[in-house]
């Protein structure tokens, strides 16, 4: 049976079951305390939370999964996985154990003629948690599975929680026996190799403290709805159902294997060493595909960083599999392939997913040959210092800063005849890791003590928006607080927070920033400053008192500021036009990667593998204004996601959408999926100005613009200017361009004019600078202080005396201070160097003095340093030197 069948039966046979199918969220989202999407339940997090009313009592889905802790062990064994799909069902406050149990049975024993999985029901095994009786009688008494093939485990292994305060409740595992060939008897307990986990149903009752049931405390209550979050794990009921010794033999995958194979010549299979290395092409394709698909682009931090090493570590296997030709292009067509049936946004956005991957592989190849060096001169280095030991500094610079993985570097110090100090090198990344989790530590502060936030929802339900159409509207105090905590009234000159009923004051939300204005009622005057959503579908104002008192049930007018709120909407329109003339540059790979709509201005973030050009983006602005001529009538909707996206509207990357989504039409131009506010016409923006573009990080590019009143200012200041300069320059502004260039031009030639003559200069005091020459230990020593001379004009000076000084031992050491630094220049001549005076190993004697650094060859050397002060003693450290050269 393939995957695609899999997932699908177990779709089917949910649906059958009264249960609701969602799609898989994206791998990215809004969530401070993930990276990526790694489990089924993370999408309806909110529902299990209580932070929102789930849509509807059960539902299932088959959710795409990243788990990135332990890259480097990934194709080692064949248990690791970094890209992986978890098939759930799930029920809030509707069925408990008992229905999770009979459901899970039915698809996994029905035969396969009748739509289940067809597994023979004396080969299943069932854990519980020790502590739940309930759970193992249900067991017995839905199934017939013997009390013998149902094992108690603790709670590190069969109890869940979110490893915060917050809901948890034990677990019951399904395993598979896959026979005495895999292992020894004795069910889960004894052997995870043989009897293979292929399905977790956690039962979600609890809530536990600050200290985890996971750890044997008990749990401070109850919830007072139960729920139900299961995860079956895709790839491995796969590798059972296909008679595959692991995941890596499943239909999904081998072709990505079978690729790398005609690749490479080699054989998965015959080799330990290679078998590692087509494992890591094989999982790591997957999942970077997957991640570009979903909106990530390479980088050097966060979830960028992650997408970088998995791509580079597929590079390096196919390099040491002895491919040198480009691959990864190849192996993205083949996942396309393969999971496109399942993820048709791979197949519709795979343009930019193939473009992506070639730039990182072509930049990856270089650095790999800047890299290389680094290595070949660190393995010099430490030859030539009678070692056979690469430092582990060494082997953490090249990963850290070059991606060299520790293994590539291990075989080519083993190709020199070196090892690496790997326990340097561990220690090195080691600290790495704990700063990072420390870092991610900080991240989960996010989500801080939500709990009267949605006290207050459960209670009063969501806040009623009207801000689409009125920017005025009577309202009732529903709840206040101060600091997080409830009150009963807040006071003039204090700040709180408070929820009405209703509101035409837009939260922050989508980049477009939250609305401010008024609130009045009888002897009460509020200041509102902010709005945001601290629980989905809850407005939560924040305001300043400044007259009176206000309580609860207070009846209160809210007004929006209407003129900043019309600058806004004119700054969200504009990020639509210029997303929809981005996307008709550069096509469908040129996606939104974020965006922020304030008063009069807006900026835009978009994904593009390749450099974005100035004439484009000239042409966008054009385009975009163009546009505003037609004044089209800006429309605003609500239907399916399916049917949006059948109208050609363009859903954003890491956005979760649910089943209905307003979708926001500005003529057949651009059509967004948006819960933002516009304006009525798009004349309305008057003038959309480019301001500013920059790239922001590998394959993210931003613009920003101004738009009306703020973008005529603009122009006409720019106008003033070059009235200004044409006024200055007394041409015309046509011609200012050719002036300009004119008066640079001849500054450039009177500054190297300028420079020939401080030469000149320069070079005049090489013979006085001789007559105050030394002998010391043998050696003609012209060591002074010579102010004010450039770096260039230093280095000419003291070859110049180097010429002069001919066939003898020589050294010129010149210090030139200029205001707060000083440069110096160290030369020898060929006899000096003969008798084994380097001019770079003369730099560490008089350094200290100058506070300062430098290096360079055996006959020249220069740097610098912050204590001109010292100079004079630099130059008597120096010459002691040379005296004590034997």
């Amino acid at each position: 049976m393939d995957t695609h069948e899999i997932t699908d039966r177990f779709l089917r046979h949910f649906e059958s079951k009264g249960h609701t199918r969602v799609p898989s969220a994206p791998l990215i989202l809004d969530d401070p305390n993930l990276l990526f999407v790694n489990a089924g339940m993370v999408q309806f997090k909110p529902y299990f939370l209580g932070e929102a009313p789930p849509p509807y009592p059960r539902a299932t889905s088959v959710q795409k999964c990243v788990r990135t802790p332990d890259i480097d062990e990934v194709g080692k064994t064949t248990r690791h996985n970094t890209f992986f799909q978890m098939a759930g069902n799930f029920s809030f406050g509707d069925y408990f154990k008992e229905g999770a149990i009979e459901n899970a049975w039915e698809l996994i024993t029905k035969p396969q003629g009748e739509g289940g999985f067809g597994l023979d029901p004396n080969r299943i095994w069932a854990t519980v948690y020790n502590d739940d009786a309930e759970a193992a009688g249900l067991w017995r008494k839905l199934t017939g599975l013997p009390g013998e093939r149902i094992q108690e485990r603790d709670g590190k292994d069969n109890y869940w929680d979110m490893g915060v305060p917050g809901p948890g409740g034990p677990c019951s595992e399904i395993y598979y026996d896959r026979g005495p060939a895999y292992g020894r008897e004795g069910g889960p307990v004894a052997d995870e190799d043989r009897y293979i986990e292929i399905w977790n149903l956690v039962f979600m009752q609890d809530v536990r403290g600050d200290l985890s049931p996971k750890l044997g405390h008990k749990p401070i209550g109850e919830l007072p709805k139960k729920n139900i979050d299961t995860g079956m794990g895709v790839e491995r009921v796969a590798t059972i159902l296909q008679g595959v010794e692991n995941v890596y033999e499943t239909d999904l995958v081998r072709p990505v294997i079978g690729r790398a194979e005609e690749f490479s010549g080699r054989r998965y299979g015959s080799n330990h060493a290679d078998d590692v290395r087509f494992r890591v092409i094989a999982d790591h394709a997957r999942t970077g595909v997957m991640l570009i698909g979903d909106g990530v682009t390479p980088g050097n931090d966060g979830r960028g960083y992650v997408l970088r090493r998995l791509l580079r570590r597929i590079v390096r296997s196919t390099r040491l599999l002895g491919v040198q030709e480009p691959v990864l292009q190849e192996f993205a067509k083949v996942v396309r392939d393969t999971m496109g049936p399942t993820y048709p946004e791979l197949v519709g956005g795979f343009d930019r997913i193939n473009e992506v991957v070639r730039i990182e592989e072509e930049a990856f190849l270089s650095t790999l040959t800047s890299g290389s060096r680094i290595f070949d001169m660190a393995a010099e280095e430490t030859k030539r210092g009678g070692g056979d030991v690469l430092a582990g500094d060494k082997a953490f610079q090249l990963h850290d800063t070059y991606g060299f993985p520790i293994d590539l570097t291990l075989e080519m110090a083993s190709e020199q005849g070196l090892t690496v100090d790997e326990d340097g090198f561990r220690t090195l990344m080691n600290e790495q890791r704990t700063r990072a989790k420390a870092d991610a530590a900080a991240r989960k502060t996010g989500h801080g003590d939500l709990s009267e936030y949605r006290k207050v929802l459960e209670q009063h339900g969501e806040t009623e928006f009207l801000g689409y159409t009125d920017l005025q509207a009577e309202a009732k105090v529903v709840a206040l607080l101060e600091d997080g905590q409830p009150v009963r009234s807040v006071s003039a000159g204090k700040k709180a927070e408070l929820v009405l009923d209703r509101t035409p004051f837009y939260a922050e939300s989508g980049g477009q920033v939250a609305d401010t204005g008024v609130l009045l009622g009888d002897g009460v005057e509020l200041k509102v400053l902010d709005v945001q959503k601290i629980v989905p579908g809850l407005f939560v104002h924040r305001v300043e008192v400044t007259e009176g008192e206000v309580g609860l049930d207070t009846k209160l007018t809210g007004s929006v500021d209407a003129h900043r709120r019309l600058s806004i909407e004119r700054s969200h329109s504009a990020t639509h036009l210029v997303h929809a003339a981005v996307r008709g540059a550069y096509g469908k790979r040129a996606a939104q990667a974020g965006s922020l709509n304030s008063p009069g201005r807006m900026r835009f973030d978009f994904t593009t593998p390749g450099s974005v050009s100035a004439d484009v983006l000239t042409e966008v602005e054009q385009e975009v204004n163009d546009y505003l001529q037609t004044n089209v009538e800006v429309q605003s909707f609500t239907t399916t996601k399916d049917k949006a996206l059948e109208l050609g509207a363009v859903a954003l990357f890491g956005e979760k959408y649910g089943n209905d989504v307003r979708v926001v039409d500005m003529g057949e131009y651009s059509r967004e999926l948006c819960g933002g506010t516009h304006v009525d016409r798009i004349g309305q923006l008057g003038l959309v100005k480019l301001v500013s573009d920059a790239s922001i990080g590998s394959g993210v590019h931003r613009v920003e613009a101004l738009v009306g009143t703020d973008a005529l200012k603009y122009v006409r200041k720019e106008q003033l200017l070059v009235s200004q300069l044409a006024n200055t320059f007394k041409v015309p502004s046509d011609q200012l361009p050719g002036r300009i260039e004119d008066v640079l031009t001849r500054l450039k030639n009177a500054e190297k004019e300028i420079t020939q003559l401080k030469t000149q200069q320069v070079l005049g005091s090489a013979g006085s600078l001789i007559d105050k020459a030394q002998e010391i230990n043998g050696v003609t020593v012209v060591a002074e202080v010579v102010p004010d001379v450039d770096g260039n004009g230093l280095r000419a000076l003291a070859s110049d005396i180097r010429g002069r000084l001919g066939s003898r031992p020589g050294v010129v050491a010149l210090f030139s201070p200029a205001g707060e630094k000083l440069s110096f220049v160290v030369a020898t001549t060929k006899a000096a160097q003969d008798k084994g005076i380097a001019a770079g190993k003369l730099v560490p004697s008089f350094a200290e003095k100058i506070g300062g650094r430098g290096g360079g060859k055996p006959d020249m050397a220069q740097g610098g340093g912050t204590n001109p002060a010292g100079a004079a003693d630099a130059v008597t450290a120096l010459r002691s030197a040379i005296a004590g050269i034997g």
